[in-house]
């Protein structure tokens, strides 16, 4: 169903920014599996969008570049609708009414590609129900149900600069954070995130080190972000060679820093200026057009 995503249609609308990793150390590992990390997160202008209005029975819709490939996956295994679902559940609980909803999702984020695209839907679906339910729930309550849906989620229902650590539910903002020029790519090539785990060389890298002293501006966290790193890019890369094409390809453009998010396939660059930046993604469309670029902006700390 092909639907434009404009207020008129909606209720509310909300938007689900792209998570960036500028950084992503892994520490350890707990008995159950799951890896520490320490993470250097920001968030993208560029998104998806959802929009939420009341029906007659809940109903879900796609559109966007991206939007075939949620229709062919398993209805299940949508974010969306498991996130809609865990918060009528603690709506009934705390005694809310949770109606019959209406969402659709405007997919523009490629799916399974390190920038946390199904956790910002679902935090987005989170936000926006809380609005249209009138929902008066504890803060420490909706992110737990973030936590359950998945362990970017929490960091996505705040969508704003942060130092996430332990699985991600350690989260410290960062209010002056600034705005940087972003280029996003990516192959348009899945990557396993379990395989990526499992291929790392260590488990116990060291962890995130910035300075007692935060930086204060745009230069000196450009230069900070340069020291640090994304442990799971090597065994990603070995994964998927266009990973370091497509690094390197962004990095001729004139980036002041390139690195993979997450545990890939897109990386980013940074750019001195938004013009640059929409010069570089057009100039990479032109070398590659069956990839995806994207100029953007991130999200300015305290915004």
């Amino acid at each position: 169903m092909s639907v434009v995503l404009s207020a008129g249609d909606f209720d509310f609308l909300e938007e689900a920014p792209a998570k960036i990793n500028l950084a992503l150390h892994v520490t350890g590992l707990r008995v159950d599996g799951y890896h520490l990390l320490d993470m250097l997160v920001t968030f993208t202008r560029h998104c998806d969008r959802l929009g939420f209005r009341t029906s007659e029975y809940d109903k879900f819709s796609l559109s966007g570049r991206f939007s075939p490939l949620l229709a062919e996956a398993d209805a299940g295994g949508n974010l969306v609708l498991q996130a809609r679902d865990l918060l009528r559940q603690e709506a009934h609980a705390a005694g809310f009414e949770a109606p019959p909803v209406y969402i659709h999702l405007e997919k523009n984020l490629p799916v399974a590609s390190g920038i946390g695209g199904g956790s910002a839907d679902a935090a987005a679906t989170l936000r926006g129900l809380m609005r249209i339910w009138r929902l008066a729930l504890p803060s420490d309550a909706v992110m737990g149900i973030a936590l359950k849906l998945g362990a970017d989620v929490p960091m996505c229902l705040v969508s704003r600069p942060l130092i996430a650590r332990g699985i991600g539910e350690t989260i410290k903002l960062l209010p002056n954070f600034p705005s940087f020029a972003m280029v996003l790519g990516n192959p348009l090539v899945g990557v396993s995130t379990p395989e990526v785990f499992r291929r790392l060389a260590r488990k116990d890298n060291p962890p995130l080190a910035l300075s007692s002293q935060m930086p204060n501006d745009h230069a000196q966290w450009i230069e900070a972000i340069k020291r640090l790193r994304n442990d799971l890019e090597p065994p990603a890369r070995t994964l998927c060679n266009e990973i370091a094409t497509l690094s390197q390809l962004i990095e001729s453009q004139g980036a002041v820093a390139a690195r993979m998010s997450g545990s890939g396939a897109t990386c980013f660059g940074l750019f001195d200026h938004l013009e640059q930046a929409k010069a570089a993604a057009a100039s990479l469309h032109r070398l590659r057009p069956d990839w995806y670029f994207q100029a953007t902006e991130t999200i300015r700390g305290g915004a």
